[in-house]
């Protein structure tokens, strides 16, 4: 099964590809599923909880404004990701606990890294609404594709099962 960002966009250009803005810290490199999207602005509960529920082998999209003041995903999250099967998380923000996470089973990537935790409680966050950062409107429901070339994002699945 073919899921390589540079063959799916090769195949179909009607994918949006998102600006290479990420690095890549999960110990899986490469990473695909249905899209669950969050906004939290430098408060990562929603984050947390959210990681607490069945992943289900989607990927959760995080729309963290990209506040360079604090990260929203650390090795506590990523132990949760790992655990309840969520198969990537895309920070559009910071995470911290780079060394703790690149041992961790699931793909992470994020804008960079750092060590300042994020507040609990500040922001409120929004579940399942469309975002956008990166030139790519990002879906709930839509596919998400991930490896070290960067991201494809579609409507539907488009990789060859």
């Amino acid at each position: 099964m073919s899921t390589a960002t540079t063959d799916l966009s090769d195949a179909h250009p009607e994918a949006q590809v998102a600006e290479p803005l990420f690095a890549d810290y999960g110990g899986r490199l490469a990473f695909h599923g249905p899209i669950k999207t969050l906004k939290v602005f430098e408060d990562n509960a929603l984050v947390r909880s959210t990681l607490e529920t069945p992943g289900e082998g989607r990927v959760l999209v995080v729309d963290g404004g990209g506040s360079t003041r604090c990260a929203l995903v650390g090795g506590l999250l990523g132990e949760l990701a790992v655990k309840n099967k969520w198969a990537g998380i895309v920070v559009f923000g910071y995470i911290r606990d780079a060394a703790e996470i690149a041992e961790q089973d699931f793909g992470l990537k994020a804008l960079g890294t750092h060590p300042r935790k994020s507040e609990k409680g500040l922001h409120s966050g929004h579940v399942d609404k469309v975002v956008t950062f990166a030139g790519v409107t990002f879906k709930p429901g839509a596919w998400l594709y991930a490896d070290l070339d960067g991201i494809v994002v579609s409507d539907s699945a488009i990789h060859k099962k």
